[in-house]
Protein backbone atom coordinates (compact mmCIF):
# COMPACT_ATOMS: atom_id res chain seq x y z
CA UNK A 1 0.00 0.00 0.00
CA UNK A 2 3.27 1.97 0.71
CA UNK A 3 3.80 2.48 -3.02
CA UNK A 4 0.17 3.00 -3.87
CA UNK A 5 0.19 6.13 -1.74
CA UNK A 6 3.94 7.67 -2.78
CA UNK A 7 2.65 7.22 -6.35
CA UNK A 8 -0.47 8.96 -5.43
CA UNK A 9 1.48 11.77 -4.09
CA UNK A 10 3.59 12.03 -6.40
CA UNK A 11 0.96 12.28 -9.37
CA UNK A 12 -0.83 15.31 -6.70
CA UNK A 13 2.57 17.24 -6.30
CA UNK A 14 1.99 18.02 -10.24
CA UNK A 15 -1.70 18.51 -10.00
CA UNK A 16 -0.39 21.32 -6.63
CA UNK A 17 2.17 22.61 -9.18
CA UNK A 18 -0.23 23.15 -11.45
CA UNK A 19 -2.82 24.67 -9.36
CA UNK A 20 0.37 27.55 -8.16
CA UNK A 21 0.30 28.50 -11.49
CA UNK A 22 -3.57 29.38 -11.58
CA UNK A 23 -3.53 30.88 -8.38
CA UNK A 24 -1.07 33.54 -8.80
CA UNK A 25 0.61 34.13 -6.12
CA UNK A 26 -2.49 32.63 -3.59
CA UNK A 27 -3.74 35.66 -5.42
CA UNK A 28 -6.79 33.81 -6.76
CA UNK A 29 -9.04 32.40 -4.25
CA UNK A 30 -10.28 29.19 -5.33
CA UNK A 31 -7.30 28.07 -7.05
CA UNK A 32 -5.47 28.89 -4.21
CA UNK A 33 -7.50 26.71 -1.54
CA UNK A 34 -7.78 23.77 -4.26
CA UNK A 35 -3.94 24.15 -4.66
CA UNK A 36 -3.77 23.99 -0.42
CA UNK A 37 -5.79 21.21 0.04
CA UNK A 38 -4.30 19.39 -2.80
CA UNK A 39 -0.66 20.11 -1.25
CA UNK A 40 -1.94 18.81 1.99
CA UNK A 41 -3.28 15.71 0.55
CA UNK A 42 -0.44 14.79 -1.07
CA UNK A 43 1.91 15.45 1.74
CA UNK A 44 -0.35 13.47 3.94
CA UNK A 45 -0.22 10.33 1.47
CA UNK A 46 4.12 10.81 1.41
CA UNK A 47 4.01 10.69 5.48
CA UNK A 48 1.70 7.48 4.94
CA UNK A 49 3.96 5.88 2.54
CA UNK A 50 7.18 6.80 4.97
CA UNK A 51 6.31 4.47 7.38
CA UNK A 52 7.13 1.47 5.46
CA UNK A 53 9.49 2.92 2.61
CA UNK A 54 13.29 4.43 3.55
CA UNK A 55 12.77 8.15 3.97
CA UNK A 56 15.52 8.82 0.82
CA UNK A 57 13.79 6.39 -1.30
CA UNK A 58 10.27 7.82 -0.68
CA UNK A 59 11.53 11.63 -1.21
CA UNK A 60 13.38 10.65 -4.48
CA UNK A 61 10.25 8.94 -6.03
CA UNK A 62 7.83 11.82 -4.77
CA UNK A 63 10.07 14.73 -5.62
CA UNK A 64 11.10 12.72 -9.15
CA UNK A 65 7.48 11.80 -10.05
CA UNK A 66 6.26 15.60 -9.32
CA UNK A 67 9.67 16.85 -11.51
CA UNK A 68 9.24 14.90 -14.31
CA UNK A 69 5.37 14.84 -14.52
CA UNK A 70 5.41 18.59 -14.25
CA UNK A 71 7.84 19.19 -17.04
CA UNK A 72 6.22 16.89 -19.17
CA UNK A 73 2.90 18.84 -18.41
CA UNK A 74 3.97 21.40 -19.13
CA UNK A 75 5.58 20.65 -22.64
CA UNK A 76 2.34 19.19 -23.89
CA UNK A 77 -0.59 22.00 -22.70
CA UNK A 78 1.76 24.81 -22.21
CA UNK A 79 3.90 24.89 -25.11
CA UNK A 80 7.36 24.59 -22.97
CA UNK A 81 10.26 23.77 -25.03
CA UNK A 82 10.86 19.89 -26.23
CA UNK A 83 14.54 19.30 -27.10
CA UNK A 84 16.72 16.45 -26.85
CA UNK A 85 18.82 17.80 -24.01
CA UNK A 86 15.76 18.36 -22.27
CA UNK A 87 14.45 14.66 -22.98
CA UNK A 88 17.99 13.39 -22.02
CA UNK A 89 18.13 15.46 -18.32
CA UNK A 90 14.20 13.99 -17.89
CA UNK A 91 15.66 9.85 -18.83
CA UNK A 92 18.32 11.20 -16.85
CA UNK A 93 16.01 12.30 -13.34
CA UNK A 94 13.88 8.84 -14.21
CA UNK A 95 16.85 6.36 -14.56
CA UNK A 96 18.21 7.76 -10.97
CA UNK A 97 14.98 7.37 -9.73
CA UNK A 98 14.64 3.56 -10.57
CA UNK A 99 18.32 3.59 -9.60
CA UNK A 100 17.56 4.68 -5.89
CA UNK A 101 14.25 2.49 -6.07
CA UNK A 102 16.89 -0.55 -6.80
CA UNK A 103 19.65 0.15 -4.86
CA UNK A 104 19.89 -2.13 -1.54
CA UNK A 105 18.82 -0.75 1.39
CA UNK A 106 20.28 -1.11 4.78
CA UNK A 107 19.01 0.86 7.72
CA UNK A 108 20.58 1.78 11.27
CA UNK A 109 18.79 -0.42 14.35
Amino acid sequence: MAWIYIIMAGLLEIAWVIGLKYSHGFTKIIPSIVTVVIILFSFFLLSKSLHSIPLGTGYTIFTGLGTVGTVVTGMFFWGETINPLKVLFLALIILGIIGIKISPTQTKQ
